[in-house]
């Protein structure tokens, strides 16, 4: 059975921690952990947010603590949702330099400069008053070419603002050249740009939308966001996005596109992000609260799982928590 080997004992390597770790295949480091923040225009206090236990919508102040802390820890980036006190049809504010998205870069440039990578997510549902991720036609259905100006403009103003990397998440057609190409020309050519390039139409977006207030207010995304049944899909989008001047490329949800996480790093010559999405954490939250899993182990287990399958950068809700049980003492 072990032909040309000696009798194996694989359980030789498995019997302490120390052996474990000594032979381990996967490895996670906090470098490799984002962190999704959410700041709010218009709150004096941090609010909590019901569907996401521990995970609240920010001030500016309580923003910026945080982020200080989560770098202390070790986390490689933040990942920055804001949520302006005043919506319209054309999302106005995600590109006004006065909006709280890019007061909140600035803060965070401010506060931890380059010892943590700010990422901006790049869309237009927590702006427009429809919750769609970008302008509408008539009919009410997304423009997909005047949407991708917007993303453009916003490409700038982040960029502006201090955002290291932009990170457009509105799966337009075109997004990614047209962003590359404005911040070029705007002088912003050593600003990097993370795509959603496999952006699956997802059920595990429900507690996320609570978050960042950017629940549709009629229909749903599955004309732009991918089919859960497509994978050789996903892998056009991501040449695609490549093609266009991506930097990183990523895979949203995680836990359900593990073997999408796998194919990309396989085929692409860039880093890999994937998502650990708002209902992947709620589900581990709300089994472990009423005693169903073991809350630390489950959180390490999924987290190893997304490493494994290839993704070299992870977001996720606890990534301050791993990033500080990792970090030696």
């Amino acid at each position: 059975m072990n032909a040309g080997y000696p009798a194996l004992r694989p359980r030789r390597l498995r019997r302490t921690p120390a052996l474990r770790a000594l032979v381990a295949e996967t490895s996670l480091r906090p470098g490799q952990l984002v962190l999704p923040v959410f700041v709010k225009e218009g709150i004096s206090e941090p609010h909590p947010v019901s569907s996401m236990p521990g995970v609240v919508q920010h001030t500016r102040d309580s923003l910026r603590k945080a982020a200080a802390e989560a770098a202390a820890a070790g986390v490689g980036g933040l990942m920055v949702f804001g949520i302006p006190s005043l919506k319209d049809g054309r999302g106005s504010a995600a590109d006004d330099p006065a909006g709280i998205s890019q007061l909140a870069l600035a803060d965070l440039r401010a506060e931890i400069g380059d010892g943590c990578v700010i990422m901006a997510d790049l869309c237009l549902c927590e702006y427009t008053d429809h919750g769609h991720c970008g302008l509408l036609t008539e009919s009410g259905d997304v423009a997909n070419d005047a949407t991708v100006g917007r993303y453009a403009s916003i490409a700038v103003a982040q960029a502006r603002a201090g955002a290291h990397m932009v990170a457009p998440s509105g799966m337009m057609d075109g997004q990614v050249g047209a962003i590359r190409a404005a911040l070029d020309d705007a002088g912003h050519d050593d600003v990097g740009v993370c795509a959603y390039s496999a952006k699956y139409a997802s059920a595990f977006y429900g507690p996320f939308r609570e978050a960042a207030e950017g629940a549709p207010a009629f229909g749903d995304r599955a004309s732009h966001q991918q089919d859960p049944a497509n994978v050789v899909e996903a892998l056009r989008e991501v040449a695609l996005d490549i093609d266009e001047g991506a930097d990183m490329v990523m895979v949203k949800p995680a836990l359900a596109y593990l073997d999408v996480i796998r194919r990309v790093a396989d085929s692409v010559p860039l880093p890999v992000a994937a998502y650990q999405v708002s209902g992947e954490f709620a589900m581990v939250e709300a089994a472990a609260a009423n005693g169903w899993l073991d809350r630390d182990r489950a959180i390490m287990e999924t987290l190893t799982a997304i490493r494994r399958a290839g993704a070299g950068v992870i977001l996720t809700y606890w990534a301050a928590e791993v990033a500080r049980r990792l970090k030696p003492l």
